[in-house]
């Protein structure tokens, strides 16, 4: 029997969190059932726990996934010289989320996992550890700033990085729960906050 390459497994995993994304999205987490993403990712029951063995596994792959992209997008910003200000990196992180809403709806998946983090034990340590990451950017990035002179040399990178983890999480929910938000007018309000 042929062996199957790397590529192929790693297309396969795609795949099945591609239609897990889009079940969570339509459905919800609760409603979702296993069955209901193996359908939509048109497997046999036995191609799809090679990769995934419950929808807790399925949601930590989705939310590392699009986690990673946003530490990427702030990763690439924190080596730049002069670093952006704070304002021009969470605008750029707001495109993204506004980005991922419109084009597959995933933000809503976020939503979900912080609701269902507060119940399961396995989900909240998922969530802390991902969402750890992001909030780590974040003092990276007020350090960054107060080295830049951006912020006062008193200011608290820590308290400043969890404020700024809080304004995108902000951003998320108005988003999901209110509709659409305008960026801009978010934007404008942030500024005048810390102008």
């Amino acid at each position: 029997m042929p062996r199957v390459s790397e590529a192929h497994l790693a297309a396969r995993r795609q795949q099945i969190l591609d239609a897990a994304a889009r079940c969570f999205v339509r459905n919800g987490f609760h409603q979702t059932s296993m069955q209901d993403v193996i359908k939509e990712a048109g497997l046999s029951v036995g191609a799809f726990y090679r990769y995934f063995k419950s929808k807790n596994e399925l949601i930590t792959a989705i939310a590392g996934e699009k986690i990673t992209a946003v530490t990427g997008v702030l990763d690439g910003l924190l080596v730049l010289d002069p670093m952006p200000t704070i304002p021009e990196i969470l605008e750029r992180l707001l495109e993204l989320i506004d980005a991922a809403a419109v084009e597959d709806g995933t933000i809503r998946i976020a939503v979900q996992v912080w609701g269902e983090a507060v119940h399961d034990p396995e989900v909240g340590a998922l969530v802390a550890e991902v969402y750890g990451r992001v909030r780590d950017r974040a003092v990276r990035t007020a350090e960054r700033a107060q080295e830049a002179g951006q912020l006062p040399p008193d200011a608290d990178p820590q308290g400043i990085g969890a404020a700024f983890f809080g304004l995108v999480q902000g951003y998320i929910l108005q988003r999901i729960l209110l509709g659409n938000v305008d960026r801009q007018l978010y934007m404008n309000g942030v500024r005048a906050l810390i102008g």
